[in-house]
């Protein structure tokens, strides 16, 4: 899997006539769409142009290994094939499956709109490694976790999973982080968001995918959507 993108397929040439005779013309931005993040009102996070014909949402979990191994599968070519052109944008929204996704999902919606992919991504992509302690935790530890105040058993998880190195090597001090793990009503809001996943949309595992609106039926893999999306962009 290729872990980078070479900044020139991100690009759309955009052309302009001339403003008079003799005169050169000038010069428009390039639109890099895979550098286009945003949050809609409902706080769903959409990377590529807002005008794309189509739209993909992707259900996921960060606790969910199945959603880590189709980051890893589709991303680039994602980003490649339909973000970068401007002929489809990604909407992310969060299943929220346990303590420890939530966590993650409260440090991933923490910062600014720009940097939510670059983050959901480098923990989809590192689950593998974080994860571990979820298999070889004590008792003490699980209780740490489940019980208590709010942001105490965030925190005892980012403590144990690393988190907060994890967010310090990408410019986040633990004040910073504190400030996301506690904070209760965002955590309130990703639960809401995941019970109307299933309750709106018949959403009942991770990853699940929607193109425009609709759920599509039997697709939870980079293998199985390939094809439908392929179709749908010709």
């Amino acid at each position: 899997m290729k872990k980078a993108i070479a900044t020139a397929v991100f690009a759309l040439g955009v052309l302009v006539s001339l403003t008079g005779a003799g005169k050169p013309a000038k010069p428009v931005s390039r639109a890099n769409w895979v550098a286009a993040g945003s949050v809609t009102p409902e706080g769903y996070h959409v990377l590529g142009n807002p005008a794309a014909a189509l739209r993909l949402t992707e259900f996921v979990s960060y606790t969910c290994p199945h959603c880590s191994h189709f980051e890893v599968e589709s991303e680039a070519q994602l980003k490649i094939g339909m973000v970068a052109p401007g002929k489809g944008v990604i909407e992310v929204r969060n299943f929220v499956r346990d303590p420890i996704d939530l966590t993650v999902a409260l440090l991933t919606n923490c910062v600014p709109a720009n940097r939510f992919f670059q983050l959901h991504t480098a923990f989809m992509r590192n689950q593998p490694t974080w994860i571990v302690p979820a298999t070889n935790s004590s008792e003490a530890q699980r209780q740490r976790w489940t019980t208590g105040p709010f942001a105490a058993r965030t925190r005892a998880i980012a403590s144990d999973f690393k988190f907060y190195e994890f967010m310090g090597s990408r410019g986040m001090d633990r004040t910073a982080v504190d400030r996301c793990l506690a904070n209760e009503a965002l955590a309130k809001k990703l639960a809401t968001q995941t019970q109307e996943a299933m309750d709106t949309y018949n959403v009942s595992g991770t990853p699940s995918f929607m193109v425009d609106g609709v759920l599509l039926a039997g697709t939870h893999d980079w293998t199985s959507l390939k094809p439908q999306l392929e179709a749908r962009l010709k």
